[in-house]
C-alpha cells in the first residue's frame, strides 16, 4: 500500500506561496519607494523653480518700478501724477522723493528675493535716514504706509523704520550707527 503525504507537500506549498507573496510584496514596497522618491526630487524641482520664478518675478516688478520712477524723475509732469504726498511739495521736492522711494523699494525687493538679510535691511535703512529728504521722504509717505496689508513684510519693516526713525530722532548720540537694536532672524 502506498503512503500518503498530503500535509507535508501541503505545508510546502504553502511554505513557497507565501514566499512568493513576500517577495512580491518586497518587490512593490521596492518600487513604492523608489516611486516615492521620484516623486520628492520631483516636487523639490517644483519647489525651486517656484521659488526662482517668485524672484524673477520681483526682479522685473522692481525694474518696472525703477522704469515709472524714472520717467517721473525725468519728467516733471509725470511726476505729478505720482504726487501723493501729504502736503504740497514743489517739483525739487518731488524728484527727491521719488528717489528716496527708489532707494527704499530697492532695499525691501532686495530683502525679499533674500539677497539682504532683515539686519543688513535694518543696518542699510539707519543710514539712508540720516538724509533729511529722506526723513522727510519716509513723513509724507506715512499715510500710503497705512493702507499696507498689517501682516505684509513690506507693513512690518516700515513699523521697523518707523521705530528706528523714532530712536534716530530721540538719540543724542554722535555714533548714529549704534543707534536702534538690529532685528534678530
Amino acid at each position: 500500500m502506498a503512503t500518503q503525504r498530503f500535509g507535508v507537500r501541503g505545508l510546502g506549498a504553502v511554505a513557497t506561496a507565501a514566499a512568493g507573496m513576500a517577495a512580491g510584496a518586497l518587490v512593490t514596497m521596492a518600487a513604492q519607494r523608489h516611486a516615492l522618491g521620484t516623486l520628492r526630487v520631483r516636487l523639490e524641482h517644483l519647489e525651486r523653480t517656484a521659488h526662482s520664478q517668485q524672484h524673477t518675478n520681483l526682479a522685473n516688478q522692481q525694474r518696472l518700478h525703477w522704469e515709472l520712477l524714472s520717467k517721473a524723475i525725468d519728467d516733471p509732469e509725470l511726476a505729478e501724477v505720482l504726487d501723493l504726498f501729504e502736503a504740497p511739495v514743489s517739483t525739487k521736492q518731488r524728484r527727491q522723493y521719488l528717489y528716496a522711494n527708489a532707494l527704499y523699494t530697492n532695499a525691501l525687493f532686495y530683502y525679499r528675493i533674500g539677497n539682504i538679510s532683515r539686519e543688513e535691511f535694518f543696518g542699510y535703512i539707519r543710514g539712508i535716514l540720516q538724509n533729511p529728504v529722506v526723513r522727510e521722504y519716509w513723513y509724507a509717505t506715512r499715510h500710503q504706509r497705512a493702507t499696507i496689508a498689517d501682516g505684509s513684510d513690506e507693513a512690518e519693516l516700515g513699523r521697523m523704520v518707523d521705530e528706528l526713525l523714532t530712536q534716530l530722532e530721540e538719540s543724542d548720540a554722535d555714533e548714529w550707527w549704534v543707534v536702534g537694536e538690529p532685528p534678530s532672524q
